[in-house]
């Protein structure tokens, strides 16, 4: 498939580059995190909430809510599935990755998605990117053999265990996690997921 640059126009429906921030702390930490060769997903790590750019990223970005700063890291070429939250979310590329995004808008009524319908987006090393709330994403993909590393901003508690129980009926059966909605592909064999992705299961060559 086609693979954009996040400066292209195509991405403009999707998110936005961030400017004028300095991430040189937040990359700087992220050099003691593991890259494992599954993936592995952290909501918040103390080291990456304690710069003075943590608390820039949550009065501009996230208009001064509480934060959480984690990581997603490892070695990853598929879509898998797709999630997304009720806010934007901010990804810094701490290697040059690659996301598979897709719109909220085209998940039928019966909560599945048609994976035709996504598209691939370049993130260079050092840049940071708004993913709006109505893109879908999941975990990046390597470029690299060494795998990727991607710093992740999020509401505070977003991607934690659920403390309710949720129905497993209407837009609730997808909800996996607190503020959380996914669709996984059936070969990825998510436990408790629902399967709701359509058609392949994408994979970068």
């Amino acid at each position: 498939m086609k693979i954009y640059n996040v400066s292209d126009v195509e991405f403009r429906k999707y998110g936005k580059i961030l400017k004028g921030y300095d991430f040189t702390a937040l990359l700087r930490a992220m050099r003691h995190t593991p890259v494992p060769e599954g993936v592995v997903y952290v909501p918040s790590v103390e080291e990456l909430e304690a710069p003075d750019i943590a608390k820039e990223l949550q009065n501009k970005e996230f208009g001064g809510l509480p934060i959480q700063i984690g990581y997603c890291n490892g070695h990853n070429k598929k879509l898998n599935a797709v999630e997304y939250h009720r806010n934007s979310e901010i990804n810094i590329a701490v290697t040059d990755l690659v996301l598979l995004l897709g719109c909220q808008q085209d998940i039928e009524e019966d909560f599945t998605y048609d994976t035709s319908k996504i598209e691939a987006f370049f993130v260079p090393a050092g840049t940071g990117i708004e993913v709006y709330g109505t893109t879908l994403h999941y975990a990046p993909c390597n470029r690299e053999e060494a795998g990727f590393q991607c710093i992740v901003v999020l509401p505070r508690g977003t991607n934690t265990e659920l403390s309710f129980s949720v129905k497993k009926t209407g837009e609730e059966k997808l909800m996996t996690a607190k503020n959380k909605w996914l669709i996984a592909h059936e070969e990825a064999a998510i436990k408790d997921a629902f399967n709701g992705l359509k058609g392949e299961n994408i994979q970068l060559r």
